[in-house]
């Protein structure tokens, strides 16, 4: 019943659409208050972008100089601003190349593009690039509420507005995290903004303007301490697989309410099929030491931004701060990993993602795919698979390899799998247990277009571990089931491994480095209930680790962050 009523509201929202005037032609400026041509696709964050979108407010003249200073290299910087000549000198004395920078100038109320800027989606995943648009959240900002018609008519783009019954659609950017895929992620404030509509209605309007597909609009229960309940404060896609959550310490302001939404989102599947990637990353405390629930400032570490093969960091204060470079520099190898101090803006809840809007490049070469995760398997080759677009259609594609770190890529053809879903695979040989691949995709359009996922390939990679077979293939039952917990996490001198299991039992302990390679082991009679083993880390380099347990009915893994 659920999905037929589904489909009933999102056919009349089709057919009301119809029995206006019709689409406009795609790449014909103009607003229309109406859902955009289908079908649409929401472009992701890490994909090529035209332009990054900024509001000069000048409470805030430090940390958006140095978003400029550090975006203009990778794409046009577009800054909304009243006094453009003044700014412009402004940027000149502060040694600001300015070849890629341009101004629109405008009224406005606020500095938060993320929540009121344009959204970039395709026609057809790949041709048309069109300016979708809705009501800011906050209806006191009016002029804010108009800027998005004004970045569309500077791009020459067409812009679609969910804006007037039955498309009028209350909402806030930084609520609205998206994977390309047609997935998206909300806070339950969602439903707060918009009281007289039902569930069923606001999924439709997401199909209509962004391309969510059905079914797979998720929304999360609001925190505590964040007042504002936008998910980017806590939590952001990396990748289509990959989801960085904030992680505060035990029992600590938003992390119980956290860890119960983590819980919510293991039960989910990308739409790739596979388990979410969740990767934690510790919320810092304020300059006093104090978190949310003490009165302390959200500081954040998800609240970044891609800009093409930039990667835009939030930071606050260095003992914090090394771990958080750490984690996105393990995550994203090759990217410039860039930290801006955000301490003046953060205590107004937002940082650098909610300051900040990409525009997509009007014909995109768009590689999607479902990195390869760590594997047992040592016998057989490695599929890889990607879908490769290009409005021109797809020449060919590559996928590079290599087993050694700073060695040459071998490279494999990849073949067209299935034309129709513009699938694309090739196989990497088997690997021996202990082995680091490393690998990128890169296509050429029939236009001669070329493009690398991830985007800063080859000095960028995906990456996977060949592990040593457990021994074992089945799931561990009920009642020899164990639970593994890491504290303190980050750790500098010792880790304590907090073992909770049904029944005493056997377990090797195995701790691996980014690279494969086993740094430590040990062999543990683990007793039936609470029990912990110390493992000492002062002698090993700060980095990402992996800290397996392999016992009679399965394997557990958990990651271990070591500072220095």
């Amino acid at each position: 019943m659920k999905c037929f009523l589904h489909a009933l509201v999102f056919l009349s929202f089709i057919l009301a659409a119809e029995a206006q005037a019709g689409w406009p032609i795609p790449g014909a400026p103009g607003n229309v208050p109406m859902p955009p041509p289908p079908p649409v696709r929401t472009m992701a964050e890490w994909e090529e972008v035209q332009a990054i979108v900024i509001t000069w407010d000048p409470d805030y003249t430090q940390i958006l100089k140095e978003v400029v200073r550090h975006s203009q290299a990778e794409c046009r910087v577009l800054i909304i601003t009243t006094q453009p000549a003044v700014l412009e000198a402004f940027l000149r004395s502060e040694n600001v190349p300015m070849e890629n920078v341009g101004f629109i100038e405008a009224d406005f109320n606020s500095v938060w593009i993320r929540d009121y800027g344009p959204w970039s989606v395709y026609h057809n995943d790949v041709d048309s690039l069109m300016i979708v648009d809705w009501i800011y959240d906050d209806t006191t900002r009016t002029r804010d509420d108009t800027l998005s018609r004004r970045v569309a008519q500077q791009l020459g783009l067409p812009i679609y507005e969910a804006t007037e019954p039955p498309y009028d659609w209350v909402h806030a950017g930084g609520n609205n995290l998206q994977d390309g895929m047609g997935s998206l992620l909300s806070s339950e404030l969602v439903l707060e903004t918009n009281p007289d509509k039902a569930w069923e209605e606001i999924e439709a309007i997401a199909q209509a303007f962004l391309g969510i597909s059905p079914g797979r609009y998720f929304t999360l229960p609001t925190l505590p301490y964040d007042s504002i309940h936008h998910l980017d404060m806590h939590m952001r896609f990396l990748d289509e697989e990959t989801l960085l959550i904030g992680e505060y310490p035990e029992g600590v302001a938003d992390g119980p309410q956290i860890e119960e939404n983590v819980a919510l989102l293991q039960q989910l599947t990308t739409a790739f099929g596979n388990p979410y990637q969740i990767v934690r990353i510790p919320m810092p405390p304020d300059a006093w030491g104090r978190y949310p629930d003490e009165g302390g400032y959200y500081r954040t570490y998800t609240n970044g931004i891609f800009v093409n093969k930039t990667y835009l960091l939030p930071i606050y204060e260095e003992q914090y701060d090394t771990t958080a470079l750490r984690i996105h520099r393990e995550l994203l190898p090759g990217y410039n990993i860039v930290g801006i101090d955000c301490d003046a803006i953060v205590d107004n809840f937002g940082a650098i993602h909610c300051i900040t809007k990409l525009v997509g490049v009007n014909e995109p070469l768009r590689i999607a795919h479902a990195r390869l995760r760590d594997t047992e398997n040592n016998a057989g080759p490695y599929p890889v698979k990607a879908i490769i677009q290009h409005r021109s259609g797809v020449a060919n594609a590559t996928l590079y390899y290599r087993t050694a770190p700073e060695s040459l890529y071998t490279a494999l053809p990849m073949m067209l799998e299935d034309a129709q879903a513009s699938i694309w695979s090739a196989f990497i040989p088997s690997q021996p247990a202990h082995t680091e691949v490393q690998y990128y995709i890169h296509a050429t359009a029939n236009s001669g277009k070329e493009q690398v996922r991830p985007m800063a390939a080859p000095e960028g990679y995906f990456r996977f571990r060949v592990l040593p077979p457990s021994g074992v293939g089945e799931r561990p039952t009920q009642s020899e089931a164990l639970n593994l917990r890491l504290y303190p996490n980050p750790a500098r001198e010792v880790v304590r491994l907090c073992f909770t299991s049904t029944k005493a039992m056997p377990a090797r302990l195995e701790l691996v480095n980014a690279r494969g390679q086993v740094v430590w082991s040990a062999s543990e009679r683990l007793p039936a209930g609470k029990h912990e083993v110390a493992l000492p880390v002062k002698g090993l380099p700060g980095g990402v680790y992996r800290l397996s347990a392999v016992y009679a009915r399965g394997r557990i893994s958990r990651g271990l962050v070591v500072e220095r």
